[in-house]
């Protein structure tokens, strides 16, 4: 069964009528029809193609031409499609310490580095993005689309924020609160440990709602400095403030079935993550999903109309014989 998926564009057919009328009633002459101007560059002298037949084709080349852009198609029905996937909480530490420059620029931009290259591997998984330091941000919900995830996060900046601390039980609970009912719970976090020394209430937490936490912990235990407008970032005591790593945070990791890795320069180190997560995890079946299964025909006009403009304009022109 063939439709037209932009049918509306049939109703321009209506307006060649007129010209056929015209080539009909006035003997086809093009003169009637188009502008000086217009006939200058379809007109050839000892065309082979007579005025009426130019006429008619490019007519009928018109006519393809809207047939073509109201999309034809063939239409075979509905199918129905089963999709799998992983769902996945990625979660990026906003906090003041992210600012450090021990990891070139600085600990947040490679944090968003790493979370791209996390993406490049993932495969048959939905993720979904939080921000968190003292409080947790909603970046997006949990989505295929990672060209608009990778947007999201090219574009998030600590410029306007001034969050110091690391409320990593405030992330696990909006981790919770976007898988929903889900059984399996997977959260990716990119953090420099935070300034906790025991993580017993997130670890509780996480195993009571079936959290797995997997961790990249950024940044070097010799530490670097948080550059600001001013200078770098001094105590009270006007003492520059020197951040480093604390890797406390890996009991978080291990203890609620997740895994943890430090910081590298290595490329392929977020692609061993992301391979030991999609490993313990099955995907899981969706629901089915009905999609059109249809055909797609406008090249077929669209390509007729091109041939028949060319005959017209370019016919090939009669050679009189000479008489000896």
């Amino acid at each position: 069964m063939i439709i037209f998926n932009n049918s509306e564009f049939l109703w321009l057919l209506l307006l060649l009528i007129p010209l056929i009328y015209l080539i009909k009633a006035r003997g086809s002459s093009l003169e009637t029809i188009f502008s000086k101007r217009v006939l200058k560059q379809v007109q050839l002298k000892n065309s082979s193609l007579s005025n009426r037949t130019k006429s008619i084709l490019l007519i009928l080349s018109m006519a393809l031409v809207i047939i073509a852009i109201s999309r034809p198609q063939i239409d075979n029905g509905e199918i129905k499609v089963k999709s799998s996937f992983i769902n996945i909480v990625t979660a990026i530490d906003m906090s003041k310490s992210m600012f450090a420059n021990d990891v070139y620029p600085n600990r947040f931009e490679f944090a968003k580095k790493k979370f791209f290259e996390s993406l490049d591997y993932f495969k048959n998984v939905k993720v979904a993005l939080i921000g968190f330091s003292s409080q947790t941000f909603l970046i997006s919900p949990l989505t295929e689309d990672f060209n608009s995830l990778k947007f999201l996060a090219k574009n998030l900046s600590l410029d306007y924020l001034s969050l110091k601390g690391t409320d990593i039980l405030a992330s696990l609970e909006s981790a919770d609160n976007l898988f929903g009912e889900e059984k399996r719970k997977i959260l990716l976090m990119f953090t420099d440990g935070g300034d906790q020394s025991s993580f017993e209430k997130e670890i509780a937490y996480a195993k009571a709602h079936n959290i797995s936490v997997y961790i990249y912990n950024i940044g070097t235990t010799k530490g670097g400095v948080i550059k600001e407008k001013s200078g770098v970032l001094k105590d009270k005591n006007g003492d520059i403030v020197v951040v480093k790593r604390t890797d406390h945070i890996k009991e978080l990791a291990l203890k609620t079935g997740g895994a943890y890795m430090k910081y590298s320069l290595a490329k392929d180190d977020i692609k061993l993550l992301v391979e030991t997560i999609e490993s313990r995890y099955e995907a899981k079946e969706e629901k089915s999903s009905t999609i059109k299964d249809r055909k797609e025909l406008f090249y077929y006009p669209l390509i007729l109309a091109i041939t028949l403009i060319f005959a017209t304009l370019f016919s090939v022109p009669r050679f009189k014989r000479r008489e000896i």
